[in-house]
């Protein structure tokens, strides 16, 4: 792919232009022809994908399994309840592994072991019962909460980028003297748009630095503090593969601190969504300087949606900063563990050996939904059912090169066009058909539409009951 985001042209040498042909679709009987100059393409970098922002190929790996966040375009015929993409399963294959060898010790116990009765009575599991099941709905409702207050976040984010894209590119006025140089600030604006997502992107999952591929080319050109800490760290972190593993499993003593690489900084790292705020902020007073914003209305939309941005900004911090507290969430799970490592002793009495896979089964049910409140608790992170931030974030660029791919449309184009069909579909006639007539005409076919409408309808619900 190529950097320009379209079609990748061949290479050509320092100086030369290669010269190709964009058909456009405007009238298709008609095909334009526009003749355009490419310049060679810098090469990238050594990076898994040519563009950071494409999005990865459809075949799922083992790993897809463990870590994510899930890819929601991908789509599987599997039945749901067979569909282990996006289950909790892989993570509770130690937890599930545990509970096996805890009930099969106490069933083997109990039944080799001449004088010991570990069974006790089932009444204990209906009072313990209730009690786990209150934690668990309490857990499972505060996380799916902070999930889908995350997610609306950063809808608003995604209604806001577009909001700031249209106004840049459509309102912003560019001015004669400086088209060119305008025309560039536009799309560096727009640019800025993109990294302000790509950084609270990074920022709320704890990477505080700039080297990662989807944000480095975007403020390169941007003085800034997490790029002079950037600079001075000269190591760079790689989980070793014991780390690697244990985190997938989900092993708490295998998982580090998302915060150890801000506490190792050597310089302040700052604030990079704030500081490209203030970016932004600075090309639209320049706008509004310059008379490139003359109405005052897209003057205010546009102030409006720099503090939109910043309020998604507080707001994804607020709820990543904020936790259940964690006196509920040491309760929480100390009383789901004990309910668990408590059935074997109280289906001894009834089941016998089947007593380790009727345990197992419990601990399935019980330890899914913790696991899954767990999980969800953080929704801006790395696990398999976290919000796909990494697709919002390509929605985005795509949104800007959507917007930013045609010049501003004149009225002319798509009024007076010979294909616009101005009283559709009670009228198949074009534009230039109906600016030949009087007004007088096109009034009274105005006022005539909606009973023409009516009658339409009225004879197909006739068509109905005479059917019945």
């Amino acid at each position: 792919m190529a950097e320009d985001g379209g079609v990748a042209h061949p290479q050509a040498g320092a100086g030369d232009l290669a010269h190709h042909h964009i058909i456009t679709d405007h009238h298709k009987d008609e095909p334009k022809h526009v003749e355009e100059d490419v310049y060679p393409i810098s090469p990238r970098r050594n990076t898994t994908t040519p563009n950071p922002f494409s999005r990865r190929n459809t075949s799922l790996d083992l790993d897809d399994y463990f870590s994510g966040p899930r890819d929601i375009n991908k789509h599987s015929k599997w039945p749901l309840f067979m569909q282990m993409h996006g289950s909790i399963l892989p993570k509770m294959i130690i937890p599930l592994f545990v509970v096996a060898c805890w009930a099969s010790l106490i069933t083997a116990i109990h039944k080799n072991v001449p004088g010991v009765n570990l069974g006790i009575s089932s009444i204990l599991l209906t009072i313990t019962g209730f009690v786990v099941g209150l934690g668990l709905s309490f857990r499972s409702s505060t996380a799916y909460e902070r999930y889908a207050e995350g997610r609306r976040y950063w809808g608003q984010l995604i209604l806001t980028s577009q909001g700031l894209g249209r106004i840049f590119w459509i309102h912003s006025v560019e001015r004669p003297e400086f088209a060119k140089k305008d025309l560039l600030a536009k799309l560096t604006a727009m640019n800025l748009v993109v990294a302000f997502a790509v950084s609270l992107k990074h920022k709320i999952r704890f990477e505080p630095y700039t080297y990662y591929d989807d944000i480095v080319d975007l403020i390169d050109h941007l003085d800034t503090f997490a790029k002079s800490a950037t600079n001075e760290q000269s190591v760079r972190p790689k989980p070793g593969l014991f780390k690697a593993v244990g985190e997938n499993l989900g092993l708490s003593f295998a998982q580090s601190n998302p915060r150890k690489l801000m506490k190792r900084t050597n310089s302040p790292l700052g604030n990079l969504p704030l500081e490209i705020l203030c970016y932004l902020t600075a090309y639209i007073d320049d706008l509004v300087a310059n008379g490139q914003l003359p109405v005052g209305m897209q003057q205010t939309a546009a102030y409006n949606a720099l503090q939109a941005l910043n309020d998604v900004m507080v707001n994804t911090e607020r709820v990543l900063n904020t936790p259940l507290p964690i006196a509920y969430a040491i309760a929480i799970a100390q009383i789901t563990w004990l309910y668990v490592f408590l059935l074997p002793f109280q289906l001894l009495p009834d089941l016998d050996w089947i007593t380790i896979p009727a345990t197992v089964a419990a601990a399935y049910i019980i330890l899914g939904l913790f696991f899954i409140g767990h999980e969800i608790e953080n929704p801006f992170g790395n696990d398999v059912n976290d919000l796909p931030l990494d697709l919002f974030c390509h929605q985005i660029v795509d949104d800007m090169e959507t917007i930013s791919a045609r010049p501003k449309a004149r009225l002319s184009e798509y009024v007076e066009n010979p294909r616009n069909k101005v009283l559709y579909p009670h009228s198949e006639t074009s534009y230039t058909v109906w600016a030949q007539r009087p007004e007088a005409a096109i009034r009274h076919a105005l006022r005539n539409r909606p009973h023409a409408n009516y009658d339409r309808l009225g004879t197909a619900r006739g068509d109905r009951y005479n059917a019945k």
